[in-house]
Order: C-alpha cells, then structure tokens, then sequence
C-alpha cells in the first residue's frame, strides 16, 4: 500500500458472539481507530459480543457492525482474526468466516491472527508454505496444514503474494501491533 494515511484504511475483525480473548479484539480496535482507522467488527449474529479474559471471565461486551453473513471482504485493507479458544473454535466452523479468509489471501490482502486465530487459516486451508505462530497448543494443526510453527513474539510471512502477521498470546499485542501498522503502511514518526 502506497499511501501511508490510516484515515483511508479499513478493518475487518471476525469474530463469534462469544468467547472472543478481550483484549485480542479490543486492543487492536482501539489502536487502529486511534490512528483514523475504520474498523468493523462481523460475528455470527448482530447480537452482543462476549468477550472473556483468560478463556474464563467475563469481559467487555460490543455490538458488531454486521454478520460474517452479511460482510464484503473486498471493501478491506486488512483482517483482524483474534483468538480465544471458544471464539477461534467455533469461528473456524463457520463457513462464511473460512470465506473471508479465502477472500482476503486470494488477492494478496494482508491477515492478521493472534493466539487461536490462526484456527480460522488452518480450516480455509491457506497455511500451506507459510511460517507463523499461535498460541502453542495450535503448533500440531499448523504444521498438518503444511505451516512452519515458530514459537516468537510475532511472525511476519510476505510469501505466497500475501502477508501473514501473527502472535501467540495477548502478551505479545505490541509487536503484533506494530507488525499490523507496517502492514497498513502507518506511520509512527
């Protein structure tokens, strides 16, 4: 991307009404809004998000924009796939979200997993080749899908003509973030 103003990016977070690790969603959206960014929020239904902290407590609820139903993958700059076990467990079974995520890498989009999020990649079968990270119960899965699991802070693959940005735990939010700034091409100066 050539024009390094947020203001023109836009996001799209999939997540589940329930489960979503809250400050995998929440962090990041408040971030890239910080900077001007749009940034929508699909779920399966337009019912309240849940969020959970650990996988256990409850955390923040929000509204979602739209449904994974309903979402036009070709209106966004970037995908936002966060994790939590619940969330990423039930996401990957959604079939409109495996889509979304077909959609993006097919046209060289830039995905962007933290966590159990990559769940959602190994089911849309677009792990193949590329090397990344998640939280470490996930490093079988991706390496039967034919990734290379690294256990690192964050993990940038620009092969196969589209970027892959990922992160294993909450914990590693700031250097995901950055890698998801360099991606939409923000400048922090």
């Amino acid at each position: 991307m050539s024009d390094d103003d947020v203001s023109k990016r836009k996001v799209l977070a999939i997540v589940t009404n329930y489960g979503v690790e809250q400050d995998e969603l929440l962090v990041p959206l408040e971030h890239l809004r910080g900077w001007g960014a749009e940034v929508d929020v699909a779920a399966v239904s337009t019912d309240d998000v849940q969020t959970l902290v650990g996988d256990k407590a409850p955390g923040k609820t929000i509204r979602p924009e739209l449904t994974l139903a309903d979402v036009d993958p070709a209106g966004y700059d970037l995908l936002l796939v966060p994790g939590g076990t619940l969330n990423a467990d039930t996401l990957r079974g959604q079939d409109s979200a495996t889509g979304i995520v077909r959609s993006f890498t097919s046209t060289g989009r830039p995905v962007a997993a933290i966590c159990h999020g990559p769940w959602a990649l190994v089911e849309a079968g677009v792990v193949d080749g590329k090397k990344l990270t998640s939280y470490p119960s996930l490093r079988t899965d991706i390496r039967n899908a034919g990734g290379e699991w690294a256990d690192e802070p964050v993990v940038t693959d620009d092969t196969r003509d589209w970027t892959l940005i990922t992160s294993r735990n909450p914990g590693d939010l700031e250097d995901f973030l950055r890698e998801v700034d360099a991606a939409l091409a923000v400048s922090t100066q």
